[in-house]
């Protein structure tokens, strides 16, 4: 077994029996990874098993290449559409209260998002913003960062209407529209271009000046390229 920056990171069952040291190949909802080397492990004893049954749950060794939600198999090629994301109804600017604790806040923002708890938008590359449909989700969010990751932070509201994802039609208006919206478009966690409506009224004014980019209210457009491709 190779030595790995991270220890285990996720924990799976077993829908099916499989042999010590197999090799696996890595799925998300939207493309294959790769292969990874996979050593059946018991969480509990740390010790090495040759053989699993299904219904064990095991542990996986992780370098950082598994998130929650990736689905492991030993050759079927597989294409999920996934749960769409919505655009979020409220909209809120991450402060960190303690700038020592600045690691733990990503960790615990990327891995709380994953989840499903929140949307995470990044703007020019370490403005961070919090997308939900209601105010609760904002307290979850900040128990969780404390009691389980250690960091603190406040969140600061903006004021936009909604969230579009955004692609190109026409590669020129992409192009400048990317250029002249930069102090409203983020990135979403996959990295593609978000645009936040200030308002619907300019919402239509963006739609009407630049009919050569395509906005859409859900990710759904992300598996629907994936497919075509």
């Amino acid at each position: 077994m190779p030595t790995l920056t991270r220890t285990t990171a996720t924990a799976r069952r077993f829908s099916r029996s499989a042999q010590g040291n197999s090799s696996v190949t890595l799925f998300t909802t939207t493309r294959v990874s790769g292969k990874k080397c996979v050593s059946p492990t018991l969480p509990s004893s740390w010790q090495t098993r040759k053989t699993l049954s299904p219904g064990d749950v095991i542990g996986l060794y992780d370098n950082g290449n598994l998130k929650i939600g990736d689905t492991l198999t030993e050759g079927e090629e597989l294409q999920f559409r996934g749960i769409p994301s919505f655009s979020p109804e409220i909209f809120k600017e991450v402060i960190n209260r303690d700038p020592f604790k600045a690691k733990q806040l990503e960790k615990g923002l990327r891995q709380l998002t994953e989840e499903g708890v929140a949307q995470l938008f990044l703007q020019h590359g370490n403005r961070k913003i919090i997308g939900t449909v209601g105010e609760l989700q904002f307290d979850v969010i900040r128990f969780r960062l404390e009691h389980e990751y250690g960091a603190k932070c406040d969140f600061m509201p903006l004021r936009y209407f909604k969230a579009f994802w955004i692609t190109p039609d026409d590669k020129g208006q992409y192009d400048e529209f990317l250029r002249r919206k930069s102090s409203v478009i983020a990135e979403d966690k996959e990295g593609h271009p978000v645009f936040f409506a200030e308002s619907e009224w300019m919402l239509n004014v963006a739609k009407e000046n630049y009919p050569g980019v395509l906005f859409h209210e859900t990710s759904e457009f992300k598996t629907e390229t994936s497919s075509a491709s």
